[in-house]
C-alpha cells in the first residue's frame, strides 16, 4: 500500500490570524507515491512549500476551493514554479469559479495568464470531479460567503477516502456528504459557544462528526477565538463526546494514512499518536 501523506503546512484561517501570522495560513500539502498537489495556498505557502523541503516546482496540481485570500493568495506563484519557471506547459489548477472566473462579489484571483501557463485547468462546482495521476478529486457543497465555495473528497486507492470542508456554514446533509471518509478535515474557526455565520464552530463539528463517524477528524484553519480558546482542549472535547479520535492540527503536522493513520508532531522530540483506523 502507497501511504497518502498530510503535511499540514499552515492551520490558520480567518482575518485577524491572517494577517497577524499567529498560526500560518499557507494550506495543506498531500504527496502519495509521486505526486504532489497543493490545497489552498495561502499567505506563506511558498515560503514554508520550502521550509518544509517541499519543492513547489514537483507540484502536479493546485486545488483552492474559494476566493478568500487565506486560501488563494500564493496560487500564482505556485503555478510558476509548478510550470518550472513558466517553462514546461504542465500541471492541473482546479478552483471554484469565483476564483478562475470571477462572480458578483469577487474579481478572479488566478490571472488568465496564469490560468494559461498549465496544461489542464477544472472550474469546480458542488458534484464536479477531476482526477490527478491515480487520485480522484469530488467537489462538494460548502455554504459560504464566497457562493462558490466547495469542500472535497478525495479517493486514494487503497488507502480510502479523505474529506475536507473548506469554510462552510453547518447545513443539512452536511454529514452525509462525507459519511464514509476515514479522515475528515475540518475548518474550525470558533470554538464552542462562538458560532459565526458561514463558519463551522466546535458545536457544530461535534453534530458532523457523530454523524459521519470518520476514522479521524482533524480541525484546521483556527480563528483567533479558537485559538485563544484552546485547539487541543477543543479536540479533547469533540473525542470525549463523540468516541471520534480528533487532532487539533498544528503547523508543520504531518499525517500519514497506511495501515492505520500515524500523526507526527511538528518536532522530533513529539511521541507519534497510531490511530487504528
Amino acid at each position: 500500500m502507497e501511504p497518502f501523506k498530510l503535511h499540514m503546512l499552515g492551520t490558520g484561517g480567518g482575518r485577524f490570524t491572517m494577517i497577524t501570522q499567529q498560526r500560518r495560513t499557507a494550506g495543506i500539502r498531500m504527496v502519495h507515491g509521486g505526486t504532489d498537489i497543493h490545497l489552498d495556498p495561502g499567505p506563506g505557502a511558498l515560503v514554508y512549500s520550502n521550509w518544509a523541503r517541499l519543492s513547489p516546482q514537483k507540484l502536479d496540481a493546485l486545488v483552492v476551493t474559494h476566493c478568500h485570500p487565506d486560501h488563494y493568495t500564493d496560487a500564482e506563484v505556485l503555478v510558476e514554479a509548478m510550470t518550472h519557471g513558466t517553462q514546461d506547459k504542465r500541471g492541473v489548477l482546479a478552483a471554484s469559479r469565483s476564483v478562475l472566473q470571477g462572480s458578483d462579489n469577487f474579481d478572479s484571483s488566478v490571472s488568465r495568464y496564469h490560468q494559461n501557463l498549465v496544461k489542464e485547468v477544472h472550474v469546480l462546482g458542488s458534484g464536479s470531479a477531476f482526477e490527478v495521476d491515480d487520485l480522484r478529486f469530488q467537489a462538494m457543497e460548502a455554504r459560504h460567503s464566497d457562493a462558490d465555495t466547495v469542500g472535497l473528497r478525495v479517493g486514494v486507492p487503497e488507502v480510502g477516502s479523505i474529506g475536507y470542508t473548506s469554510d462552510t456554514a453547518p447545513y443539512n446533509g452536511l454529514g452525509e456528504a462525507y459519511r464514509g471518509c476515514r479522515l475528515l478535515i475540518l475548518c474550525v474557526l470558533r470554538p464552542r459557544g462562538k458560532p459565526l455565520k458561514y463558519h463551522l464552530c466546535t458545536d457544530d463539528v461535534l453534530r458532523i462528526l457523530e454523524e459521519v463517524k470518520p476514522g479521524c477528524g482533524v480541525l484546521t484553519h483556527f480563528g483567533m477565538s479558537m485559538l485563544n480558546a484552546g485547539p487541543e482542549e477543543e479536540a479533547a472535547y469533540l473525542e470525549s463526546e463523540t468516541g471520534v479520535p480528533t487532532v487539533s492540527a498544528r503547523d508543520g503536522m504531518q499525517i500519514i494514512l497506511g495501515e492505520g493513520i500515524e500523526v507526527r508532531g511538528s518536532q522530533k522530540k513529539d511521541e507519534p499518536r497510531l490511530i487504528e483506523a
